[in-house]
């Protein structure tokens, strides 16, 4: 990586870059020129900050800390800018308050001059922005930019598209020679489609930035608003990863005293970058493998001695065990000390055994094995030549969740792996240990296949309909994994062993549990037949939330017991587990804002009064917190939809209302509609999501919901109103109340 620092002048065509906090704020100064705020799309990716020459530009917050949203740096002898988002393409965002100007800015100052030439790869709304203000614009498609000529130009593109290290090294000879390039990327998001990557080894957007010594970070930061971005907040030294671990060193041999917030502010900084800033750079990272190799002691972080934000070499020190453990080859995988405090030690004289399993290549994600990788275990899997290289894989652990975001760490932010399947016989490893998964692509039917996994440890396992309970009774609910599985073709949960010691009829509890799955398929009118089962797994510390909704649905260690008492469940309920099952359920067509943790809640209500009759009402919604609910939000707060949108709980009692005055049949026949509809016909924005509720759903009842809605608060347009004028008005007896 090459950062030539040369000093800045404020006026736009006199600037360079310096390796200095003052040069790059003069630097700074210069791409906020006549900017006062910004528009900030969804929810950002923060852009880390390690090269001599590179400086934030626009600052944000991710999580309780300061982060980059928009950074740049010198790389060779040219300039990159690189954007936390790729929303900054678009037109909305691009006639967002000054988001355009600081574009242009960008443009001009990576180009060295007032109207540059541009490149524009893929990004048409863009390219039209740059054209209507004067800049000479060439319009290319990805596929095109390899072979094109960018000789004086700067290149705007997402990165997310840069999947050619032909084109990269384009790029990189590019900025050599001088040429400015704006990236644009969302570093989460790309790690959410490319599964089992890594930002610092597979993401090259990341080996691209790294010339100008930045990164894409896989953080998010806090969701944009309409008001937008104040751009007036100067970026403190310690967003710069390099500065930042250099104070920490400082401080670590008592040559400068750090406070409590700033060392969260470094903790941060740092170890965001150290999960992102690609492996191949040549100064920050090797600062961080220094570091590394030097620590000798291991750090067992818990819940009784957990690592803390202000904790920051520590912090620091657990992310890159945590990062090279996950890298490290299988063969030479030996057992962390932390393994035994999460997910569990396994007996020293627990048997390693060998065990054929079919796999229907049908159903798609994880496999159940009812085997379990020991701590350091090395362990051997093997498939027909057929299957290999097919994209299968092999994964140890199913607490998938990393709490590197988390202000408080009780274990390591990582602790599963996944291998691929890419030859007939593969060597598998875990530091911490953990279930075996067989995890399947989708549409990846190569029928049943054999996979063969010696040197497991045996697990409880109880499959519905195909486990003998005698044999789960006397055997199978002893084996000596730490960790068990019970699960049926619509549900599989996981939680730890000693949960399942004394549970003596496992088939009526997942009796139990595919009742709540079937409840939730008839709301949501969709089958009872599942292409895969959805996943319960309770943890010691989850990445957000007390339960959160995905796949699979994470809950922390004190729902395990819950799981597991059908006579609890079938009393009390638990409106937790079934919130987030509905989660998996809802759809965006029928949510708008503000009501996505309010739909969610007709399968909560639904389940429990399917599923547990007789538990008692949430708090919130009981009949006097209603009335109490309803009083507020029509007479105090004038109907106020912003107050609605705030409290979910108020929004849930209008839908309960419908629900109570039509029935659950109504919510199944509109949901059955949307499931159904072609996509020309699927809202597109939040107001057409809101018109078509109302509208679908008073043709469905037969009433005119207009006025209800009204009441409510809840906005929708005169039009959708109108449509629905032939039918009669509909209000629930005594609402809205009076004064």
């Amino acid at each position: 990586m090459a950062n030539m620092p040369v000093r800045c002048g404020l006026a736009i065509l006199a600037i360079g870059l310096g390796n200095t906090p003052a040069e790059g704020m003069e630097c700074r100064e210069a791409l906020v020129q006549e900017v006062a705020r910004i528009g900030v799309p969804g929810i950002p990716g923060p852009v880390c900050v390690v090269g001599a020459g590179a400086f934030p530009v626009i600052v944000g917050r991710s999580g309780d800390q300061d982060a980059a949203l928009v950074a740049a740096g010198a790389a060779g002898n040219g300039r990159l800018v690189a954007f936390g988002h790729d929303g900054y393409l678009q037109q909305e965002m691009l006639a967002a308050h000054d988001t355009g100007r600081l574009i242009r800015n960008a443009v001009r100052w990576s180009g060295r001059d007032r109207a540059p030439s541009t490149v524009v790869i893929g990004a048409r709304d863009l390219a039209d922005h740059l054209e209507s203000r004067g800049f000479p614009v060439t319009r290319l498609q990805i596929a095109e930019a390899s072979d094109a000529p960018l000789d004086g130009a700067v290149v705007c593109l997402n990165a997310v598209q840069l999947r050619s290290t032909r084109l990269l090294e384009r790029l990189r000879a590019h900025l050599d020679q001088g040429g400015g390039v704006l990236v644009f990327a969302t570093g989460w998001g790309w790690q959410q489609l490319n599964p089992g990557q890594a930002l610092d080894r597979d993401f090259l957007g990341n080996a691209l930035l790294a010339e100008a010594g930045l990164a894409f970070s896989g953080a998010m930061s806090q969701r944009g608003q309409p008001a937008g971005l104040p751009v007036d907040r100067q970026p403190e030294p310690w967003l710069h990863a390099a500065r930042a671990l250099e104070a920490l060193h400082e401080a670590s041999a008592g040559e400068r005293v750090l406070s409590g917030e700033e060392r969260q502010q470094i903790a941060a900084t740092v170890t965001m970058a150290a999960e992102a800033v690609w492996h191949e750079e040549a100064s920050f990272r090797p600062q961080l493998e220094t570091l590394l190799d030097a620590s000798t002691t291991s750090i067992v972080p818990s819940p009784d001695r957990p690592i803390r934000q202000h904790d920051a070499l520590e912090r620091l020190i657990v992310a890159l065990q945590s990062t090279r453990l996950r890298q490290t080859p299988a063969g030479e995988v030996q057992a962390h000390p932390a393994a035994e405090t999460f997910p569990g030690a396994v007996p020293h004289d627990a048997p390693r055994e060998t065990r054929t399993l079919e796999i229907d290549t049908r159903i798609p994600r994880w496999h159940s094995t009812g085997l379990y990788a020991a701590p350091g275990d090395r362990l051997t899997v093997r498939v027909d030549e057929s299957a290999a290289g097919r994209g299968l894989g092999i994964r140890i652990g199913v607490h998938t969740d990393s709490i590197r975001r988390r202000p408080d760490w009780w274990r390591f932010p990582e602790i599963t792996r996944q291998f691929s399947l890419d030859q007939p016989e593969i060597t598998i490893a875990s530091a911490f240990g953990g279930l075996i998964l067989v995890d399947v692509p989708r549409d990846r039917n190569l029928g049943t296949i054999p996979v063969v996994i010696e040197g497991a440890v045996a697990a409880p396992w109880y499959v519905h309909g195909t486990t003998d309970p005698d044999a789960w009774r006397e055997t199978l609910r002893h084996l000596p994994a730490p960790w068990a599985e019970i699960g049926s073709d619509k549900v599989i949960i996981s939680v730890p062993s000693r949960y399942v010691r004394q549970l003596d009829d496992p088939a009526e509890l997942m009796d139990f549990w595919d009742s709540v799955l079937d409840a939730c398929a008839d709301l949501a009118a969709r089958s009872r037949q599942r292409s895969r089962p959805e996943r319960y797994v309770s943890d010691m510390q989850i990445s957000a939330g007390y339960m959160h909704a995905g796949y699979p649905i994470m809950t922390f260690l004190d729902a395990a017991p819950r799981f597991v008492d059908v006579e609890l469940l079938r009393c009390q309920g638990d409106w937790g587990m079934f919130h987030e099952m509905g989660h998996n359920h809802q759809s965006r067509d029928w949510t708008f804002t503000g009501t996505g943790e309010v739909t969610v809640n007709l399968f909560t209500l639904y389940v429990l009064e399917r599923c547990s009759p007789g538990a008692p009402l949430h708090r919130a919604i009981r009949p006097q917190a209603k009335a109490q609910r309803i009083r507020r939000h029509i007479l105090e707060n004038q109907s106020d939809f912003e107050a609605w949108k705030r409290d979910p709980f108020t929004g849930l009692i209008m839908y309960i209302q419908l629900q109570q005055a039509f029935g659950w049949e109504a919510y199944q026949r509109v949901f059955a509609e949307y499931r159904d509809l072609p996509a020309r016909q699927r809202p597109r924005t939040d107001a057409e999501k809101r018109d078509q509720w109302l509208v679908r759903m008073s043709r469905t009842v037969e009433r005119n919901l207009g006025p209800f809605f009204e009441t409510w608060g809840v906005p929708t347009s005169a039009a959708a109103r109108q449509s629905i004028e032939d039918l009669p008005v509909w209000m629930p007896e005594g609402f809205p109340p009076t004064p």
